[in-house]
């Protein structure tokens, strides 16, 4: 299997398993997605980077009906729309792509983090899909 490259390694903490990389404050404890400098909440320069949670819930979503402007490059065969939203990790809110049909993409929706394909390059970037019916959820499953 050939090793995945991120398109942005900064918002990783792994690629195998997938885990976005955010940043806790030292000080009063938030989490923020991507990685900060600064805590937007206390200002403090007392950030960490953590992996965060691989699993999450669908917190609300919408239909990307048009295609964006440049850069965005349409894949082979065209624009197609596609669901984005906010994906509830506990610690925070991440605004992401949702793999699947957007009708079935519910709020509470339980949901995983996953790589895509990111262009025609081979490097990968994030996005959230359904887990599977008996796939469990939770802290204990490698969050």
């Amino acid at each position: 299997m050939t090793p995945h490259v991120a398109l942005d390694p900064a918002l990783f903490a792994s690629l195998d398993p997938p885990r976005l990389a955010g940043g806790r404050c030292g000080r009063c404890d938030t989490t923020v997605f991507p990685v900060a400098r600064s805590c937007p909440r206390c200002s403090s320069g007392e950030m960490a980077t953590v992996a965060l949670p691989g699993h999450g819930t669908v917190w609300t979503s919408t239909v990307q009906g048009f295609e964006p402007k440049p850069p965005y490059a349409a894949p082979p065969g065209g624009f197609r729309p596609y669901a984005v939203g906010y994906v509830d990790l506990g610690s925070l809110l991440v605004e992401s792509l949702l793999v699947g049909e957007p009708a079935a993409l519910d709020i509470g929706l339980p949901v995983r983090l996953t790589l895509i394909p990111a262009g025609s390059t081979g490097e990968v970037t994030y996005a959230f899909e359904p887990v599977g019916e008996f796939e469990p959820v939770g802290e204990g499953e490698g969050t």
